[in-house]
């Protein structure tokens, strides 16, 4: 996107030098010789940098000596082409302008249009680790309520046994168990919570990376504004 400050003096100053060396005065030129992308604004100074010139340019005087009153006719019609030449030049260069914009404009939309479809797709897989973060913590949930109840619950059970000795291998035998499943249990809520760490961590990463996204999206679009 062209600069704001760009001025009419600025595109005339770039016009006439390449003019005056011999060189083709395009958009494409004047644009290279400023530093600046191509852009409306450009196109509009070029424009009527073109047509000043084409109104400053010296008519051929209609000089008609007396002998050739005979040609008036042939000589006026050869007079008319050489005054519209320049005019109908800078109608062309002109033309050729609006064609390179227009090529540069569609190009910018297809390079939006390739940013967005990242964009969506990008908070596409956010949405989908967000449901997976949650799934993940209910498992948890539920996994810490039936551990809690089998404690409990086996606790009563060995509060009401009494007595014998083999009731009370039984006991000692189930704590061992309770024990070992306990451990289980925590070695599986561990690697729960590993995975839910993992899971915000890259929901992080793809935020980042959208935001990202959204602002070169901004950047192409206050470009293509300009």
């Amino acid at each position: 996107m062209a600069s704001a400050g760009i001025t009419f003096d600025a595109v005339a100053a770039a016009a006439a030098g390449l003019q005056g060396n011999g060189q083709p005065v395009t958009i494409e030129t004047v644009s290279a010789a400023l530093g600046e992308p191509a852009s409306i604004g450009l196109h509009k100074h070029l424009a009527a940098w073109r047509s000043a010139q084409a109104q400053s340019a010296p008519v051929p005087a209609p000089e008609m000596p007396a002998e050739l009153v005979a040609a008036l006719a042939g000589w006026a019609k050869q007079y008319a082409d050489e005054a519209g030449a320049a005019n109908r030049a800078g109608l062309e260069q002109t033309g050729g302008d609006l064609d390179a914009l227009l090529d540069a404009s569609a190009q910018l939309e297809a390079e939006r249009d390739t940013v967005t479809a990242a964009r969506d797709e990008a908070l596409e897989i956010l949405a989908e680790r967000d449901e997976q973060i949650e799934r993940l913590q209910a498992e948890l949930r539920n996994a810490r309520q039936i551990a809690t109840d089998a404690l409990v619950g086996k606790a009563k059970d060995h509060l009401a046994i009494e007595g014998k000795d083999s009731q009370l291998a039984d006991l000692r035998a189930q704590l061992e168990r309770n024990v070992a499943a306990a451990a289980a249990d925590s070695d599986r809520r561990l690697v729960a919570e590993m995975e839910l760490v993992g899971a915000i961590t890259a929901r992080d990463n793809f935020a980042a990376e959208i935001q990202e996204l959204r602002a070169r999206l901004d950047a192409r679009q206050v470009r293509g504004a300009g």
